[in-house]
């Protein structure tokens, strides 16, 4: 027997699997029992009090053991926090049930279902992140400095291009300029207020573009100065480590998360940066190949650490040139001194993380 909400009779259960289907302004739930039968199904609106209603109404059915959330990256982010607030195991689920869409159609609520399955079945395991303490500070710093970046370079691009096609006098008297020279004399250019003359609106576009790229740049290092800042002190173990910088250190910090449990090993580390080998084996071939998954930004921030310690570091540069002579090709040897530096930068972070857990 249901009610209004699609509550059905939980006396005899105590054990409940939740599944949230989640988006801007609303999240759809489903509570399924231990063998999997669903037990109701109900939409709460995307805010504090929607959230408190959403896990009032699951603990109607018994005790949450878990809970499946989609984007707890994004439009989930606070409903995952608030339930980890509970005590209730939040599981991050993203990879949505392909063959039940294509029986049961597409719908919030059979998405809350299959996402509550996933967990039920263990094909959904990953603990998301805390998003409360420093890599999610880190994040949104870095989010803004990457934004700055590629507006600054954008703004450049199209800087040069209106340069290329100025009129004759115009491009003759800044072809000789670069850089920071460059931007200052587009920025001091005085047009006149003819703006049909390709000559005036050219300079008006030019210092405009001068003024934004000095204002972005200025941005830009307030930006860094702030990241480098928090991350050396927050991790000051992993920036000690030889070719780890703070911009680095930082990515790989945002890709760890803030809760050192959600990576218990460093292998699981490794998988999460793309540089542990995937077995590939069949028959009587024995082989692995290369892990293209995983977070590139974390895989392209150890690619970095490896660089620099190929032309810095003599024991990495031995290492080169003993695998080099056992006939390793140099991609395969980067390969290697990428997952040794995942399980080093394992250590340090996790270091760091419980550190800054027990600091006052």
């Amino acid at each position: 027997m249901t009610d209004q909400h699609g509550i059905v009779d939980t006396a005899q259960h105590t054990a409940v699997i939740a599944g949230v289907d989640t988006h801007k302004d609303t999240h759809t739930a489903a509570a399924l029992d231990p063998v999997g039968r669903v037990l109701g199904t109900h939409t709460f609106p995307a805010t504090t009090a929607g959230y408190t209603a959403l896990g009032t109404w699951l603990a109607g059915f018994g005790t949450v053991s878990a809970a499946g959330v989609e984007g707890t990256g994004s439009y989930g982010a606070g409903l995952a926090r608030y339930l980890a607030g509970e005590g209730v195991t939040v599981v991050e689920v993203n990879q949505p049930d392909r063959h039940a869409r294509r029986r049961k159609g597409k719908t919030d609520t059979q998405d809350a279902i299959n996402t509550a399955r996933a967990v039920l079945a263990g094909h959904a395991e990953a603990t998301p992140k805390a998003g409360t303490g420093p890599a999610a500070a880190i994040t949104a710093l870095r989010t803004a400095l990457t934004s700055a970046v590629k507006s600054r370079t954008a703004a450049l691009n199209q800087l040069h291009a209106l340069i290329v096609t100025a009129p004759a006098p115009l491009r003759e008297s800044l072809s000789g300029l670069t850089g920071t020279t460059l931007i200052r004399a587009c920025a001091r250019l005085r047009p006149g207020t003819d703006l049909t003359s390709p000559v005036n609106a050219t300079k008006t576009a030019l210092r405009r573009l001068a003024r934004r790229i000095t204002d972005l740049t200025t941005e830009i290092t307030d930006a860094k100065t702030d990241l480098n800042t928090l991350t050396r002190q927050v991790l000051p173990a992993t920036t000690a480590v030889f070719g780890v910088g703070p911009d680095t250190a930082a990515q790989l910090l945002a890709t760890a998360g803030d809760n050192p449990d959600r990576i218990t090993t460093e292998a699981q580390f490794a998988h999460l940066c793309g540089t542990a080998p995937i077995d590939a084996s069949s028959g009587r071939n024995n082989r692995h190949r290369l892990n293209r998954g995983g977070d590139r930004h974390a895989n392209a921030a150890l690619h970095r650490i490896v660089i620099v310690r190929l032309r810095h570091c003599p024991r990495t540069r031995a290492y080169l040139e003993r695998r080099t002579r056992e006939g390793l090709p140099k991609r395969h040897i980067i390969r290697c001194l990428k997952r040794y530096v995942a399980r080093e930068i394992h250590r340090t972070i996790t270091t760091d993380i419980a550190n800054l857990a027990t600091t006052p």
